[in-house]
């Protein structure tokens, strides 16, 4: 929903209505360390704690390294890499105190195999799965688990805008010939979540597109 409140209201009073469930919502800029630390460590301490914190906040600015600017080149490393550290920086205290949690960081397929044209988001993929071994050895004795998945082509309000026939050419490169899900990636969160003994991984979900 990223900073869209009209989503995150709506999404809100679906989850509340559906599972019965208290649901609060934030709007804040993860690039910020203020805004984080000023609106996240209240929203944990009201609900007495965190089990699990699923960095997704990502932004792309495509563009060939020859002629990027660099603010296009910033604003991704930003949102994408320090809002990932932001939020764990935050987040783990809590975590550590209770000594258990679950850390799952969404990076890319791009971030293991790069891609052309996406120098900046590529680079910050590939640092959040550095991000996510070093977190995961640092805080593991605490009985933490942190680790990653990498998406391929996921059919999303994205990719569902490009045309016809630039999807079909992305089809035929998968093995599996066909895009994914967002109910393949949201099963894996819920199976990293529970996970006890996983950490420091990265999930590869591309339907075989990388191996």
């Amino acid at each position: 929903a990223g900073r869209r409140a009209d989503r995150l209201a709506a999404i809100k009073e679906d989850f509340e209505q559906q599972y019965g469930i208290r649901v609060d919502t934030l709007v804040l800029d993860v690039s910020k360390r203020e805004d984080v630390e000023s609106k996240v460590k209240p929203a944990i301490e009201a609900f007495g704690g965190i089990d699990v914190l699923v960095n997704n906040a990502g932004i792309t600015r495509d563009g060939l390294v020859l002629k990027m600017k660099e603010q296009d080149f910033d604003d991704v490393i930003d949102i994408n890499l320090k809002g990932c550290f932001n939020l764990i920086r935050f987040a783990s205290p809590y975590m550590v105190r209770q000594k258990s949690g679950s850390i799952i960081n969404m990076t890319s397929i791009v971030g293991v195999s790069g891609n052309a044209g996406q120098v900046n988001y590529a680079a910050s993929k590939a640092g959040i799965i550095g991000l996510t071994k070093s977190v995961a050895k640092e805080i593991g004795s605490r009985g933490i688990t942190v680790n990653a998945i990498a998406p391929g082509y996921i059919d999303t309000e994205m990719t569902q805008a490009l045309p016809e026939k630039i999807r079909k050419e992305w089809e035929k490169q998968i093995p599996m010939r066909k895009f994914g899900t967002v109910e393949d990636i949201a099963e894996a969160c819920l199976y990293l979540a529970e996970q006890k003994y996983m950490t420091g991984q990265v999930l590869q979900i591309n339907g075989g597109l990388y191996m």
